[in-house]
């Protein structure tokens, strides 16, 4: 998988005995203007949630609680990544199908959006995903 589709951020962890700190700011840690701010809890043993790409629409995932496996799939290739850090984010760019497995007990999973909720901007069906690949290779 081309690694401009993904990666790994780490923001700042601020170490203190009273209680670690992290922050990302827009622009600065997160490479975008961060216009949504989502988190899904309480995933029952053995779902998934995401399954689905984005036309325009850039996220970092986080695992601010427990961890997951988001696995990242451009068509051609599959890459997951198990994330249990809460300093750190996945970056998800555009027309990347994902999907969230294997949360453990108190898992929280956060994200920050590059755009508000829009549906028109969701691919949710895999074939229609690899048909928007195909056109979108093809120009």
């Amino acid at each position: 998988m081309k690694r401009n589709n993904y990666s790994i951020i780490d923001f700042p962890k601020i170490i203190d005995p009273r209680g670690n700190l992290t922050v990302a700011e827009s622009m600065q840690h997160v490479p975008f203007d961060v216009q949504r701010v989502y988190w899904t809890y309480d995933v029952p043993a053995g779902e998934s949630r995401g399954g689905h790409a984005h036309k325009q629409c850039r996220e970092v995932i986080i695992a601010v609680s427990g961890s997951f496996t988001v696995t990242l799939d451009n068509g051609s290739e599959k890459q997951s990544f198990h994330l249990n850090h809460p300093w750190q984010g996945l970056l998800v760019e555009t027309g990347i199908w994902r999907t969230l497995d294997d949360f453990s007990s108190g898992a929280v999973c956060l994200v920050l959006a590059s755009e508000p909720f829009d549906e028109e901007d969701y691919i949710r069906e895999y074939n229609s995903y690899i048909n928007y690949i195909q056109k979108k290779c093809s120009k």
